[in-house]
């Protein structure tokens, strides 16, 4: 039986492609590199088969969003995550009307971009174990109001636009926007689980908790300077209000 490849990575830039590389092997990713994609397209014409191509948006030559309609042209149905340095909101916009599952700025590190490949290729298992047919992986998006939660991705998007969370900040997210009640600083905390949180109960938990909350205002508030939907509910913890 050929081998399915977990990853394609094309990016032009020998050390970032290596470096990359590297640490998605040491995650237990299967993966194979190409610097530009005409080589790319080559070996996917040649039989290569991968669960994501991973483009970086520019490349020589053919750039990651023309490397989209190229494969949409060969009918080759790779689902895309598209790289940047530049994380403008019309180039996510422009990415995503092209198609790609997802779209990350190179400066969210290795961690972030490994958690949503995980996300994307654990999706597709799923919809693919209830519909064979189905070839392409479609992400669910679920809005409350002008919060827009891409689950598949564990992306947030506020009036558009990507918030950039974290993971863990993702979460707590979807933990407050679930039915609207209050969620308690004990709640939040065990919903998080991240490198940097004490271990311990009570006042520990509240302090922690409310430099978490105060981080993920900040950046609502980086994209919308009025966002006010994230309210302290005192000695409780915080709840979510859409905006009216």
């Amino acid at each position: 039986m050929r081998q399915v490849l977990d990853v394609i990575l094309v990016d032009d830039d020998d050390l970032y492609r290596e470096v990359l590389s590297a640490d998605l092997v040491d995650r237990g990713f299967s993966i194979s590199c190409f610097a530009e994609g005409p080589s790319f397209l080559d070996a996917l014409s040649n039989g290569l088969e991968a669960k994501i191509g991973l483009l970086d948006w520019a490349l020589p030559e053919i750039s990651g969003l023309d490397l989209m309609v190229a494969l949409k042209e060969r009918k080759i149905g790779l689902p895309v995550v598209l790289l940047t340095g530049y994380s403008l909101a019309e180039r996510e916009l422009q990415a995503l009307h092209h198609g790609a599952v997802d779209f990350v700025d190179k400066t969210r590190g290795a961690d972030v971009l490994a958690h949503r490949l995980q996300l994307i290729i654990d999706g597709k298992r799923q919809r693919i174990s209830i519909d064979t047919t189905q070839a392409r992986v479609e992400p669910e998006v679920e809005n409350h109001g002008e919060l827009a939660l891409h689950r598949g991705t564990a992306r947030a998007l506020w009036r558009g636009r990507d918030i950039g969370l974290t993971v863990s900040e993702y979460k707590v997210l979807a933990l407050l926007v679930a039915d609207g009640a209050p969620q308690t600083y004990r709640a939040i905390y065990d919903t998080v689980h991240f490198a940097g949180f004490i271990a311990g109960a009570g006042e520990h938990d509240t302090t922690n908790v409310r430099a978490f909350m105060k981080r993920i205002r900040q950046k609502f508030v980086a994209v919308d300077p009025g966002f006010s939907a994230i309210k302290n509910v005192r000695f409780v913890g915080y709840r979510w209000l859409n905006p009216v």
